[in-house]
């Protein structure tokens, strides 16, 4: 159930979490970082969860999550939704 007053910004998160766990678990092929893809998938699920997230902290998640799946082509458009839904918590700082 979403309350009216949840942060839009992480319900996609939380959504865009969902699916690609589902289709991670769903996966039939073992890699070697699939844990290091699971563990920061829940990370990301917790912090949606507990209100607006550190976006450090949530950029971290995702890289950790992309250098551990990004080879596998079948969960990149998964990969893709939670990379958008992070974004929407803002731009990394420019150096």
């Amino acid at each position: 159930m979403t309350g009216s007053d949840e942060d839009p910004r992480a319900v996609e998160l939380k959504s865009a979490v969902s699916r690609l766990r589902r289709e991670l678990a769903a996966h039939p092929a073992e890699f070697t970082d699939r844990a290091v893809a699971e563990d920061e998938l829940a990370a990301l699920a917790a912090m949606a969860v507990s209100g607006i997230p550190e976006v450090p902290r949530l950029r971290r998640s995702l890289l950790l999550i992309a250098g551990s799946i990004g080879s596998v082509s079948a969960l990149s458009k998964g990969l893709a939704d939670v990379r958008s839904a992070v974004e929407l918590f803002g731009e990394p700082p420019r150096r």
